[in-house]
């Protein structure tokens, strides 16, 4: 009789514990976790191979490179007679001691002096503020490319918002912007005409462009461009640790930063941030606040609050991140994906619903689990060994980079 209630005892125990286990598992499911207490990620997720970027770089066939239009757009991108007061030049925002950009949140462009956090408004009534953060031209040669390494330079995507295709498109953009270059020197519609105006005054810039170009008049806005493009697809930096070990050398990356590298790809980081520059050039809602600076706030594409996935290459070099150079840090940019993923509630979204979010950015899972993988595999996406040469001088005669 006492084994039998012992027996009893022993199977109410038993049948106990199983349903509290299952219990917790229930709960656990609803809250969105699975083994370890990690919260498993909700909502659609996407899976890409992981690939590296191409060891050469693709050119239009309108704009074939060479060593003398490469020179040309070098000195073209350092000289500041291409911007309305003639104090500003490309390099002054996209510096290579900061990666090819700056380390201001927005930019101060044609009203301004100094370089990049050191750089102020220098009248009492500034042009505004360039409304979104310097992006990085390292690299941008291979914009638009897939995971399968596939790209066309001369449809590439440009721009936070996309509004232009190709680094010969784009170059030009900056010289017709009001904040960036052009300020009240002269009208949008004359801007061009100004600029190719001045440089065909200058011997040394008729010479080289003739030398690039040929033809009867080859100082045209169109081959300016082409020039400053062919520079820009110089700027290369495509043997990251990262690179190597996807090339075959498994001791280019540590232990870590493989553990990084899965961690990456289950959270869902990779939906995104995809293909050998880690951006799916497409554009996403992510909720981001928006920057105090400026004026009247920037509704991204369309005013759908949306803006083109970043790359994550060499991030140690171009930080603040996001569009407006909301934050500082990285860590500052895992604490907003591990806010806004996994069906979390909370933190400022800019005015947004969470419906209004980018579902891919819904479905994440926590990356703070695994903030130290993640940033050391971060940090795995740099190369320092890209272009940092500085001519002595201009053809202009101006300071190179300008007011800096």
């Amino acid at each position: 009789m006492n084994m039998k209630r012992r027996l009893s005892a022993t199977s109410l125990l038993v049948v106990m514990l199983t349903l509290s286990l299952a219990s917790i598992a229930s709960l656990a499911q609803r809250d969105g976790r699975g083994d370890g207490g990690r919260r498993e990620p909700r909502g659609p997720r996407l899976s890409f191979p992981l690939s590296t970027l191409p060891l050469e770089v693709a050119e239009p066939a309108n704009n074939t490179q060479s060593p003398v239009k490469i020179d040309l757009g070098r000195l073209l991108f350092w000289d500041p007679i291409i911007s309305g007061n003639e104090e500003v030049a490309c390099a002054t925002c996209h510096h290579p001691e900061y990666g090819y950009a700056e380390d201001l949140d927005i930019s101060i462009g044609v009203d301004g002096a100094g370089l990049g956090h050191r750089r102020q408004f220098v009248t009492a009534d500034p042009i505004p503020f360039v409304k979104r953060n310097s992006q990085t031209l390292l690299n941008t040669a291979f914009n638009g490319i897939d995971p399968s390494g596939n790209y066309d330079p001369a449809s590439a995507p440009m721009f936070w918002d996309l509004r232009a295709e190709s680094l010969e498109t784009q170059a030009l953009i900056p010289i017709i912007t009001f904040e960036e270059m052009r300020g009240h020197a002269y009208s949008e519609d004359d801007a061009l005409g100004s600029v190719v105006a001045r440089l065909r005054e200058i011997p040394e810039y008729r010479a080289m462009f003739a030398n690039a170009f040929g033809g009867a008049q080859p100082v045209i806005a169109e081959n300016l461009g082409r020039a400053l493009a062919a520079f820009q697809r110089t700027l290369i930096a495509n043997d990251s640790p990262y690179d190597r070990y996807m090339r075959g050398d498994k001791s280019a990356m540590t232990a870590i930063q493989v553990r990084g590298m899965q961690a990456f790809q289950d959270i869902g980081c990779i939906s995104c941030h995809n293909g050998p520059m880690f951006s799916d050039y497409k554009p996403h809602v992510l909720g981001v606040r928006g920057n105090r600076k400026l004026a009247v706030p920037d509704e991204g594409i369309e005013a759908t609050h949306a803006f083109r996935t970043p790359s994550l290459r060499n991030l140690a070099y171009t930080a603040p991140y996001m569009h407006n150079g909301r934050f500082d840090d990285l860590d500052d940019v895992l604490e907003f994906y591990d806010r806004r993923g996994g069906g979390r509630r909370g933190g400022n979204r800019d005015g947004l619903t969470r419906d209004q979010l980018d579902p891919l950015l819904r479905g994440l899972g926590d990356p703070d689990d695994f903030e130290t993988e993640l940033l050391e595999f971060l940090d795995a996406l740099n190369d320092d060994s890209f272009d940092r040469k500085v001519p002595e001088r201009v053809p202009s005669g101006l300071n190179p980079g300008g007011r800096i």
